[in-house]
Protein backbone atom coordinates (compact mmCIF):
# COMPACT_ATOMS: atom_id res chain seq x y z
CA UNK A 1 0.00 0.00 0.00
CA UNK A 2 1.24 3.61 -0.49
CA UNK A 3 2.11 5.81 2.00
CA UNK A 4 0.05 8.60 1.83
CA UNK A 5 2.46 11.88 1.45
CA UNK A 6 0.12 14.33 2.96
CA UNK A 7 -2.71 12.50 5.27
CA UNK A 8 -5.33 14.96 7.12
CA UNK A 9 -4.85 15.35 10.48
CA UNK A 10 -8.26 14.90 11.27
CA UNK A 11 -8.82 11.78 9.66
CA UNK A 12 -5.78 10.78 11.75
CA UNK A 13 -7.67 11.78 14.97
CA UNK A 14 -11.13 10.67 13.99
CA UNK A 15 -10.92 7.46 11.62
CA UNK A 16 -14.88 7.25 11.54
CA UNK A 17 -15.34 10.40 9.55
CA UNK A 18 -16.93 10.43 6.28
CA UNK A 19 -17.05 12.42 3.77
CA UNK A 20 -18.17 11.70 0.55
CA UNK A 21 -17.54 13.47 -2.78
CA UNK A 22 -19.73 12.22 -5.60
CA UNK A 23 -20.45 13.89 -9.59
CA UNK A 24 -23.73 15.45 -10.23
CA UNK A 25 -25.68 14.38 -13.05
CA UNK A 26 -26.60 17.91 -14.00
CA UNK A 27 -26.04 21.26 -14.69
CA UNK A 28 -24.85 23.59 -11.42
CA UNK A 29 -25.05 27.44 -12.39
CA UNK A 30 -23.75 30.07 -9.94
CA UNK A 31 -24.76 33.72 -10.63
CA UNK A 32 -23.99 37.08 -8.34
CA UNK A 33 -27.40 39.03 -9.54
CA UNK A 34 -27.81 38.44 -13.63
CA UNK A 35 -24.35 37.69 -14.10
CA UNK A 36 -23.11 33.86 -14.74
CA UNK A 37 -20.03 33.35 -12.94
CA UNK A 38 -19.86 29.71 -13.12
CA UNK A 39 -21.70 27.04 -14.87
CA UNK A 40 -20.59 22.99 -14.76
CA UNK A 41 -21.94 19.54 -16.20
CA UNK A 42 -18.58 18.45 -14.11
CA UNK A 43 -19.85 19.22 -10.69
CA UNK A 44 -19.18 17.30 -7.54
CA UNK A 45 -21.18 17.07 -4.65
CA UNK A 46 -19.25 16.62 -0.99
CA UNK A 47 -21.42 15.45 1.70
CA UNK A 48 -19.85 15.88 4.91
CA UNK A 49 -22.20 15.40 8.41
CA UNK A 50 -23.80 17.83 9.71
CA UNK A 51 -23.13 20.12 7.30
CA UNK A 52 -25.61 21.06 4.19
CA UNK A 53 -24.05 19.20 0.87
CA UNK A 54 -21.79 21.48 -1.12
CA UNK A 55 -21.69 21.91 -4.67
CA UNK A 56 -17.48 21.85 -6.41
CA UNK A 57 -17.26 22.85 -9.50
CA UNK A 58 -13.80 22.63 -11.88
CA UNK A 59 -11.85 26.38 -12.27
CA UNK A 60 -12.09 25.15 -15.98
CA UNK A 61 -15.87 26.41 -15.41
CA UNK A 62 -15.43 29.13 -13.36
CA UNK A 63 -15.37 32.44 -14.91
CA UNK A 64 -12.24 34.18 -12.71
CA UNK A 65 -12.58 37.28 -14.43
CA UNK A 66 -15.83 38.17 -12.27
CA UNK A 67 -13.79 36.58 -8.86
CA UNK A 68 -11.45 38.49 -7.30
CA UNK A 69 -8.83 37.03 -4.74
CA UNK A 70 -8.82 37.94 -1.19
CA UNK A 71 -6.41 37.64 1.95
CA UNK A 72 -8.86 35.73 3.55
CA UNK A 73 -8.19 32.12 4.52
CA UNK A 74 -9.54 29.20 6.43
CA UNK A 75 -7.72 25.37 7.50
CA UNK A 76 -10.04 22.35 7.71
CA UNK A 77 -8.19 19.13 9.42
CA UNK A 78 -10.24 16.98 6.53
CA UNK A 79 -9.38 19.29 3.39
CA UNK A 80 -7.10 21.47 3.96
CA UNK A 81 -6.07 25.49 3.94
CA UNK A 82 -8.93 27.26 1.21
CA UNK A 83 -8.26 29.91 -0.27
CA UNK A 84 -11.08 32.76 -1.45
CA UNK A 85 -12.56 34.88 -4.18
CA UNK A 86 -15.05 37.53 -3.79
CA UNK A 87 -17.87 37.51 -6.58
CA UNK A 88 -17.06 41.13 -8.18
CA UNK A 89 -20.60 41.88 -9.43
CA UNK A 90 -22.55 40.85 -6.19
CA UNK A 91 -20.31 43.82 -4.52
CA UNK A 92 -19.98 43.66 -0.90
CA UNK A 93 -22.40 40.74 -0.36
CA UNK A 94 -20.32 38.63 -2.80
CA UNK A 95 -16.80 39.06 -0.18
CA UNK A 96 -15.58 35.67 -0.23
CA UNK A 97 -18.52 34.28 -2.05
CA UNK A 98 -16.10 31.20 -3.39
CA UNK A 99 -13.13 29.12 -1.29
CA UNK A 100 -11.41 26.39 -2.71
CA UNK A 101 -8.73 23.93 -1.23
CA UNK A 102 -6.10 24.13 -3.64
CA UNK A 103 -3.05 21.52 -1.87
CA UNK A 104 -5.92 19.71 -0.27
CA UNK A 105 -4.87 16.73 2.02
CA UNK A 106 -4.37 13.62 0.08
CA UNK A 107 -7.60 12.47 1.17
CA UNK A 108 -9.50 15.31 -0.59
CA UNK A 109 -7.47 15.37 -3.70
CA UNK A 110 -10.79 15.27 -5.84
CA UNK A 111 -11.66 18.42 -4.87
CA UNK A 112 -8.26 19.86 -6.28
CA UNK A 113 -8.65 22.69 -9.00
CA UNK A 114 -12.67 23.07 -7.75
CA UNK A 115 -14.23 25.98 -6.22
CA UNK A 116 -17.58 26.08 -3.54
CA UNK A 117 -19.68 28.70 -3.28
CA UNK A 118 -21.31 30.54 -0.29
CA UNK A 119 -25.40 29.92 -1.33
CA UNK A 120 -25.80 33.00 1.35
CA UNK A 121 -23.45 35.19 -1.25
CA UNK A 122 -24.44 34.02 -4.64
CA UNK A 123 -27.25 32.19 -6.40
CA UNK A 124 -26.44 28.68 -7.06
CA UNK A 125 -29.05 26.75 -9.20
CA UNK A 126 -28.73 22.72 -9.47
CA UNK A 127 -30.81 21.24 -12.75
CA UNK A 128 -30.68 17.56 -12.81
CA UNK A 129 -30.16 15.66 -16.22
Amino acid sequence: MDKIANPAPGFQRNPDKIITIEPYVGTVTVRAGDTVIASSTKAKVLSEAPYPAVFYIPFADIDFDRLSGTEHSTHCPYKGDASYWSALPAGEAGQNAMWAYERPFDEMTEIRDHGAFYASKVTIEATPG
